[in-house]
């Protein structure tokens, strides 16, 4: 629903908002933060602030019915009412916002983002990650099957495996290196060692609002109101361990020891302008089965966001040097099943979606060079490396490299809105 919160025109009395980047007022993210004294609380971002909405509830300047929900320390309950209702904090929190009358009853409630610190904004029950990138499953599939890259199940079903909730990191933690087992090709056993090929995989993760019972399905025409929002989403991939585990079973030790998500949630009700239609399929691809078919989400399902990734190694940032841009493309070219297929999906056997569960899209890359969603792409699997400014060269990461992603909304005639960075050093093995 496009309404007057999305208008390119609108002005905050919040300094500096109206020209930020990522957060201005036609944005509205909902995140968790806490000051010094350690409580957390919900808030959103505006500008160069973060404003404190329990605050703001116990104030009285939102609406009575969202205190509870506002007063909470995870937005799992937030997001556990129903769309209408979480509207109406948007457009409450837009008014208080927009109207320099309110300026003396909210600034006590803003404060400067560098004075916070950000957590993961639910409390996450269950996390799953998809495949729904076609240019990145296809780029991998021919490093393997040059032949016969796309295995014959891609285009009728999107592939998703469980993850693993409790490794769930926010932005900004250290990434400790995993160790696993480990099989050269030339080798006749395999060794327990930290990962030498240790990955990035630039994706957005979906988080799920509200809750059903077991066996219960969420057909596809209700399944963007089973959508909270998006954030930015890392799924670190340790490639030589992955290679000798994933046969018979998928992937195991090599996803499970951390992914990083971006703090801000990034609502669905924010995303609506950029809401835009799905490529078509490509002539001779299968019609998807009736349950993950809908013709209003072809033409409304997906994305308009522009995505990157940037890399400094440790002597890059101790000479102050930019970071490397690695990559750029947007989710739209990427993603070969819209996220309400995916949210479908999840749900078609029976299984039981709640507040707070997270869903990655998977590796999000583009049909070019240079829009490619992880080292493994840009070397061709440790062919090819990338050339840093200091002479260093990448096939994979190394310790002390920081990997950043970046997401932009963007769309003619609306005010684009950003993600915020979503952030990891690597750390060394842990004895």
């Amino acid at each position: 629903m496009i309404d007057h919160t999305h208008d390119a025109a609108a002005s905050s009395w919040v300094e500096g908002a109206d020209d930020h980047a990522d957060f201005p007022v036609q944005n509205l993210p909902l995140g968790v933060f806490s000051l010094a004294s350690g409580t957390r609380h919900i808030g959103s971002a505006i500008g160069n602030y973060t404003v404190d909405l329990a605050g703001l509830a116990d104030a009285g300047l939102l609406p009575d019915a969202l205190r509870p929900a506002l007063c909470a320390q995870t937005l799992n309950a937030l997001f556990r009412l129903d769309g209408a209702t979480r509207r109406t904090l948007r457009h409450a929190l837009f008014a208080l916002l927009t109207d320099p009358a309110q300026r003396a009853a909210v600034s006590p409630w803003l404060h400067p983002m560098d004075q916070v610190d950000l957590h993961l904004p639910f409390a996450i029950g269950d996390y799953s990650d998809f495949y729904v990138g076609i240019h990145h499953a296809t780029n991998i599939g021919k490093l393997f099957r040059p032949d016969s890259p796309l295995l014959p199940n891609y285009k009728h079903v999107p592939i998703g495996y469980h993850g693993r909730a409790s490794s769930v990191r926010v932005s900004g933690t250290p990434v400790i290196r995993p160790k696993g087992q480990i099989k050269a090709p030339d080798a006749d056993q395999p060794t327990y060692a930290p990962c030498r090929r240790l990955d990035y995989e630039l994706e957005l993760g979906i988080w799920i609002a509200g809750d059903h019972a077991l066996g219960e399905t969420i057909p596809i025409t209700d399944a963007w109101d089973r959508i909270a929002g998006f954030s930015l989403l890392n799924d670190w991939s340790a490639r030589d361990i992955q290679a000798w585990e994933y046969q018979p079973l998928g992937p195991f030790l090599s996803k499970s020891f951390h992914s990083t998500i971006s703090p801000w949630v990034i609502t669905a009700e924010a995303l609506a302008p950029f809401r835009v239609a799905q490529p078509a399929r490509a002539q001779g691809d299968p019609s998807p089965l009736p349950y993950l078919w809908d013709q209003a989400d072809q033409a409304r399902g997906a994305l308009s966001i522009t995505l990157s990734a940037t890399l400094a190694s440790a002597a890059m940032r101790e000479s102050g040097m930019t970071a490397l841009e690695l990559s750029r493309g947007t989710a739209r070219a990427a993603m070969y099943w819209t996220p309400a297929q995916i949210v479908t999906h999840q749900a078609a056997n029976g299984c039981d979606l709640h507040s707070g569960d997270l869903l990655g899209t998977g590796t999000l890359s583009g049909p070019t060079r240079g829009s490619e969603g992880s080292l493994m792409e840009m070397s061709q699997g440790g062919k090819h490396p990338i050339r840093l400014p200091t002479g260093q060269e990448r096939c994979f990461l190394e310790d002390g490299d920081e990997l950043i992603l970046y997401a932009r909304a963007e769309r003619d005639g609306y005010r684009s809105i950003g993600f915020g960075p979503c952030s990891g050093i690597v750390t060394p093995s842990r004895s």
